[in-house]
């Protein structure tokens, strides 16, 4: 478990988030929404270690998070950025191996257990038959997948993925939740992932958390989150709820 207390970093002379307290990585999936500049990103590079607060304080299992090495950190959380860098020359199977580094090392010899991380992470996000892909080649959500595989080869209990759908497409989008879903019900994996998508979030989260120029405005489940007052507050529109398909969650429009 994440826990942030008293978290606030400024940017520019603005002040881009400020938690009083806020716990994270509990199971399932927890989705993090909120407008353009919300703090969304900011918090997910502060519990990667990408960014640093101005105050407060972050634990990981009730440990301070400064004190981890990179290497321990590694071995707790993956974290995925908003913007993938280019791979050239590795393919799909030599990217998701890089996801061994934390517990291996550059030189470490190779075993059978990394070996069986690498083709389990394939398997679970259905990349293995292109594994002599240029990374870099793939389509969008083939990519998506080919990283989401690596972190998964990290073998760390806790994934942070920052907007993962923003450059996919609807079909690659819901494929790309579908299979996170998957990960936190099936593998046990405990997902974080920033959203803009509402639909997205409400169909496969287990938690929202939402938030508003940097600070908290609501914690809860999906079905309490789609009230009109709620989104109205969040995003400063008048937005209409209508039946989902099948009965299902209800579907959120402007």
């Amino acid at each position: 478990m994440i826990e942030a207390r008293g978290i606030s970093r400024v940017h520019d002379g603005r002040t881009v988030l400020s938690l009083d307290r806020l716990a994270l990585g509990g199971d399932g999936v927890t989705a993090l929404l909120g407008h353009n500049g919300s703090g969304k990103s900011t918090l997910m590079q502060i519990i990667a270690r990408q960014d640093r607060p101005d105050t407060g304080d972050i634990t990981l299992e009730g440990a301070p998070l400064r004190a981890l090495s990179t290497r321990q950190l590694a071995r707790r959380v993956a974290y995925l950025p908003q913007r993938l860098p280019p791979v050239p020359g590795l393919t799909v199977r030599e990217l998701v191996r890089l996801g061994r580094f934390p517990w291996r090392g550059a030189l470490g010899r190779w075993r059978a257990g990394d070996h069986r991380a690498v083709d389990e992470a394939m398997e679970m996000t259905d990349v293995t038959g292109m594994s002599g892909l240029m990374a870099d080649d793939a389509s969008g959500g083939e990519r998506q997948r080919a990283w989401i595989a690596m972190l998964l080869a990290q073998d760390a209990p806790l994934l942070l993925l920052d907007e993962p759908t923003a450059a996919l497409d609807l079909a690659h989008a819901y494929e790309v939740m579908a299979l996170l879903r998957r990960l936190a019900r099936d593998a046990g994996r405990r997902v974080i992932v920033v959203l803009h998508d509402v639909n997205l979030a409400a169909r496969h989260a287990d938690r929202i958390v939402a938030l508003k120029q940097g600070r908290l405005t609501y914690d809860g489940p999906p079905a309490d989150f789609l009230t009109e007052p709620v989104l109205r507050d969040l995003y400063g529109l008048d937005m209409a709820l209508l039946p989902g398909p099948s009965g299902g969650r209800h579907a959120v429009v402007a």
